[in-house]
Order: C-alpha cells, then structure tokens, then sequence
C-alpha cells in the first residue's frame, strides 16, 4: 500500500506535539497517526432519520450558517457553532462554539446542556484545551488567531474542533481566519470529514480554503458559511479538479469509514 510523503516540518511539529500534549491524550486520539492506513473499499453515503444509525455510523445534519448536529452510535448529540439553536431533535450533549461573531456563539446557552466548549478562553489569555471523552466520541480543538483588516484581533480566538467518533475524524474549522502552519495541521492529524466556511470575504479568502482542503486530504469536504450561492460555486468550481461534487437532496447524511467516496467529495447539504 502506498503511503503519504510527509514533509519534515509536519513531522517534527507533529514531535513537539505528541511531547508537550501529554501521552494519555497521543494514546486515545486516533486521529493523530500522520499515514492514511483507510481501506479503499467505498459507497455513497446516504440520507438518515434520528435514531437509524448503526453501530458504525455518524448522522450529520445542516442546522445552518456554521453549525451542524452531529449523532454517534450511542447517542451522543452535538451541535457546532451553537448560537441557541440546535435544530430538530432533543437537546444536545454538547455544543461547541466560537466567538467571532454573535452568529457562532451564546453567552446563555441552555442550562441543559452538559457541556459546553467554548473555542477561546474567558478566563485568561491562554489558548483553550479541550479534550472530552464521552461515550462514544473523543472531541478536541486546535486554536487559531482572529484577525480584522490584516491585523491581529485576538490570538487563540477561534477553535478548529475535531470530533472523533466510529473510527472517522471529523473536524470543523469554525470561524478561520488564516492559513494553518504546519504544527497546526499536525495537531489537527488525519481529517475524514471537514467542515469548511467559503463565505471568502469574513473568514479565509476563497483561495485560501481550497488550498487548505486540498491540504488537509479529507474525503469529504461539506461546505458552510455560505451567504449566497455565488461564493458556494467559486468554491465548488475552485475543487473540482480533484473533488466530485454531489449535491445533497436534503440536509442530513449518515456516513461511516466503509462508505467514505473513493474519490474525494464536495458534499453540499441544503440548509433548509
């Protein structure tokens, strides 16, 4: 089986990383490994209804704007970007959320919820660390700096989340508003699934996410943070070279190790 070419900086960030972040956390992630060791046997993933996943599936739904409810095998419910909406459905379990704007976060989230991750720190000016083991799903972030006009507003103000769960590594950029060094891409690992905002003008240009996408080699690239459908097709258009575009008929998929596409995907889901 071939394997993938790794530069020299990546791994020595990746070095560093597995050094200062502590061995418990290196030996319960599964996302860290650096070679794509997946088997290459695929099919399409296909739509779901709550509560029809298998032991082996993840259910993703569109909520909209940056967030999506996320459902594991045993049940665990999460929602990114939470703002106070969570979408259809029970309360979720956690919520994970970034302060750029208003849209991607609540300073009253609902007292139900059990754990809420913020993507920035409240208390100080060091960068947030999560790592939440429950049940079934490992949830981790990576920070990286907020920016306005070219000029740094806040540092470690927004988290890349990555959920892992049934062996997929799913990971969400949130509000990103620069390109990734190459210890970022180290602590983030391998990524299955990404979550990429292409609005191109409040997060990374255009440009910028379809170099990081083709950067980051998940399978399946799922769009967000779209304002109209112009900027939704430069992006598309921006991957074909190397995605298969496939136009979701709803707004919820389940999607397991087995049924990632053989050739990479944009998977565009309707928000509404």
């Amino acid at each position: 089986m071939s394997r993938m070419l790794v530069h020299p900086a990546i791994w020595l960030a990746a070095l560093i990383y597995l050094l200062f972040a502590g061995l418990a956390a290196a030996q319960t992630s599964t996302c860290l490994a650096v070679a794509d060791n997946r088997d290459t046997r695929r099919i399409m993933p296909a739509a779901f209804a709550p509560g029809e996943l298998a032991d082996d599936e993840v259910g993703i739904t569109y909520v909209g704007h940056s967030a999506f409810r996320i459902e594991t095998p045993k049940g665990v419910v999460i929602v990114t970007d939470y703002a106070g909406y969570s979408g259809e459905g029970r309360l979720p379990d956690v919520v994970t959320m970034n302060h750029a704007h208003s849209s991607h976060y609540t300073d009253t989230p609902d007292p139900g919820i059990a754990h809420v991750l913020r993507g920035w720190n409240p208390d100080g000016p060091n960068p947030i660390q999560h790592h939440l083991q429950l049940e079934d799903v490992l949830i981790r972030n990576v920070t990286t700096d907020l920016y306005y006009n070219g000029a740094l507003l806040e540092k470690d103000g927004n988290s890349i989340f990555i959920f892992e769960v049934a062996g997929l590594c799913i990971g969400h950029l949130g509000h990103l508003h620069h390109k990734l060094t190459p210890e970022h891409i180290a602590r983030i690992g391998r990524l299955d699934i990404l979550f990429v905002p292409v609005d191109g003008t409040y997060t990374m240009s255009l440009a910028g996410m379809i170099e990081l996408a083709g950067q980051l080699r998940a399978s399946m690239v799922i769009p967000m943070h779209f304002f109209s459908t112009f900027t939704l097709q430069r992006f598309v258009a921006g991957m074909a070279e190397k995605f298969e575009t496939v136009m979701a008929s709803g707004n919820s998929i389940k999607v397991s190790l087995k049924t990632l596409p053989e050739r990479p995907q944009v998977m565009v889901l309707s928000p509404y």
